[in-house]
């Protein structure tokens, strides 16, 4: 168990630049380069990955803002494409808040969470003390989000000289990522929500295309959550 602050900075550090770091940097490459073929501008793209720090939602945001949508209907489907956040953020910020904590704070935590620190943290948390799974979690997401601005700025400077399919490719490097990790984590219930989606994902996509992603969560992870409720009940 983990429990001094150098220490915890310094795996918070390692981790991150260990493969994370750069999973998001060529994954927001990509991002770059698609938020330039739809016409944003790179100052554009930055203040997407930094303020939204959400893939489908950006990608939505770009392509209803190229095709001429009204700002509500962007806001909504942008809200509605990140709607996951929510019950990660609520199953995550116990795990690090602290007594007294200010609302100004647990807000800023939860703007940094993303799916990979999230699946990272669920690894690492039981290695690392309590008090200290805050400061670890910080460290972490500023190191990814920082390598997600550069790719982004990156990829939107850079996607003239290499191939289109190529750099559009690099999106799909982030949930790869997420996979393999979630797939370490040690409750069986994440690993249960992982493999139910996969099966669930390709006829959600054939019957209900519009929400295939919603209902692939929601059906996945309502499985997921009662066998492993089921599992602790006999155990």
């Amino acid at each position: 168990m983990i429990s001094d602050s150098p220490s915890v900075m310094r795996k918070a550090l390692k981790d991150s630049l260990s493969l994370p770091a750069f999973i998001l940097f060529f994954t927001m490459m990509g991002f770059g380069s698609f938020a330039r073929s739809t016409g944003f501008g790179v100052e554009m793209a930055v203040v997407a990955s930094l303020f939204i720090w959400g893939l489908p939602g950006q990608l939505v945001m770009a392509e209803l803002t190229a095709t001429g949508q009204p700002i509500f209907a962007i806001i909504f489907a942008c809200s509605l494409a990140n709607a996951r956040f929510l019950p990660m953020v609520v199953s995550f910020l116990p795990t690090i808040s602290r007594p007294g904590a200010k609302f100004g704070q647990m807000v800023l935590d939860a703007q940094l969470l993303s799916i990979n620190s999230w699946a990272m943290c669920q690894r690492e948390f039981p290695r690392i003390a309590p008090d200290q799974r805050r400061r670890y979690f910080l460290v972490f997401a500023s190191v990814i989000l920082l390598a997600a601005v550069i790719g982004t700025a990156i990829g939107h400077t850079v996607s003239v000289l290499l191939p289109q399919p190529l750099v559009l490719g690099l999106i799909f490097t982030s949930p790869l990522f997420f996979a393999l990790v979630l797939s370490a984590v040690p409750a069986l219930s994440h690993r249960l929500a992982l493999l139910s989606g996969c099966l669930i994902v390709p006829l959600a996509n054939e019957w209900f295309p519009s929400i295939d992603l919603l209902l692939t969560g929601l059906i996945g992870g309502t499985i997921a959550f009662l066998i492993g409720k089921s599992r602790r009940k006999t155990r």
